[in-house]
């Protein structure tokens, strides 16, 4: 059996734990051994014994670091195939370690739209050979619409693209990935920016994606 390490809470206004309780549920469906932990220094522990590290974590200042113990174990980890799967506020977690960006392939910077505004905006599928979203048509959510810096090693899976309302028109067609995987090392990672609200999760479009997402990434 495939274990997992998994890693939420944070910021409340994510709803971690009802997310995570649907993240829970997905890798109960794959069948993982799941170890759950609200406690990032959980992360100084030898990781390359998990499968798939998953991150439902957030924190709040951009001054919040990982140690050096940490940062090696996840970089350890990777090289040597372990997986890593985020959603949403992953990558607004340990802004402040250079390593764990590196990893994950991105780091946030802004809501254009607004901090919690429900945006409508579309989510389109730029590969729709990538196994993780074969059979997924483009969709329409309204959430929080991200703007992060991101690695250009990444792939590209789904992005969106930004109208430039309210106060932002500078920022109007500037189209940002969604959705992505990458490699690190022998592992992979893959990324979804969708989690804002449960119930963008629990679309069948997201569900899916970050389903496969988190068997393909796994050792």
């Amino acid at each position: 059996m495939k274990r997992a390490f998994y890693l939420y809470g944070g910021f409340p206004g994510h709803l971690p734990y009802d997310v995570a309780k649907w993240g829970r549920g997905l890798l109960d469906e794959l069948d993982f051994e799941v170890e759950e932990t609200q406690d990032p220094h959980r992360l100084e522990e030898d990781l390359s014994v998990y499968d798939l590290i998953v991150f439902g974590y957030t924190q709040t200042l951009t001054t919040e670091d990982l140690s050096d113990r940490a940062e090696a174990r996840l970089m350890g980890a990777a090289r040597a195939g372990t997986g890593f799967v985020g959603y949403h506020g992953a990558t607004a977690a340990f802004r402040a370690s250079l390593p764990y960006s590196w990893i994950l392939g991105a780091s946030f910077i802004e809501h254009p739209g607004g901090e919690a505004i429900r945006v409508p905006y579309e989510v389109k599928i730029v590969d729709r050979d990538s196994p993780l979203t074969a059979g997924i048509e483009d969709y329409t959510v309204r959430s929080e619409q991200y703007l992060m810096h991101v690695d250009p090693s990444v792939h590209v899976l789904a992005t969106t693209t930004f109208d430039g309302e309210p106060d932002v028109p500078w920022m109007a067609g500037v189209e940002v990935p969604v959705a992505y995987t990458k490699q690190f090392g022998e592992g992979r990672v893959f990324y979804h920016a969708g989690g804002h609200e449960l119930e963008e999760m629990e679309r069948p479009e997201v569900t899916t994606m970050v389903r496969r997402g988190m068997e393909w990434a796994a050792r």
